[in-house]
């Protein structure tokens, strides 16, 4: 699991971090449909290995219901009633755009990792498959690609 390592300078920049991160974790888990605050709560101490307080949780919903991110409804589970939340419109755009800046910054981070497949010029991150051929170390992303890529040079 990808988990951002940032020097940070003093608590203030920390919490805003959280809160930013928290934020953006809660856009992606209410994408995959309507949570009640402790299922948001359970499922985010997983993502960012910190178990937030419902002290942070519930004004972070109530500041992302403002904005008109999310919505609530209330239902009814047992004898209690429970708000569950789920995104706007607006909160899915603004999800998606966030997904999109966020996988912009990954393809900067991996780009240098990458390696190029010397059959059909895939790009590989990890594993793959290598061979020397005619005294060249050459990557593949599989064994079939390296098998086309002699059959098509006459090298078999």
């Amino acid at each position: 699991m990808y988990r951002p390592l940032i020097v940070l300078e003093n608590m203030q920049e920390k919490k805003e971090h959280v809160t930013n991160l928290t934020k953006f974790y809660t856009l992606l888990l209410l994408g995959g449909g309507p949570k009640h605050g402790y299922e948001i709560m359970k499922e985010l101490e997983k993502k960012i290995d910190k178990k937030p307080s419902p002290g942070q949780i519930y004004p972070l919903l109530s500041k992302m219901e403002k904005s008109g991110l999310i919505a609530h409804e209330k239902i009814k589970i047992g004898n209690k009633e429970k708000k569950v939340y789920s995104l706007t419109k607006e909160g899915k755009k603004t999800r998606a755009m966030l997904i999109d800046r966020f996988s912009d910054i990954v393809s900067i981070i991996l780009e240098p990792k990458l390696t190029k497949c010397s059959h059909c010029g895939c790009k590989i991150y990890e594993g793959g498959y290598e061979e020397v051929i005619e005294g060249k170390k050459l990557m593949f992303c599989c064994i079939h690609c390296a098998k086309s890529y002699k059959k098509t040079y006459g090298l078999q």
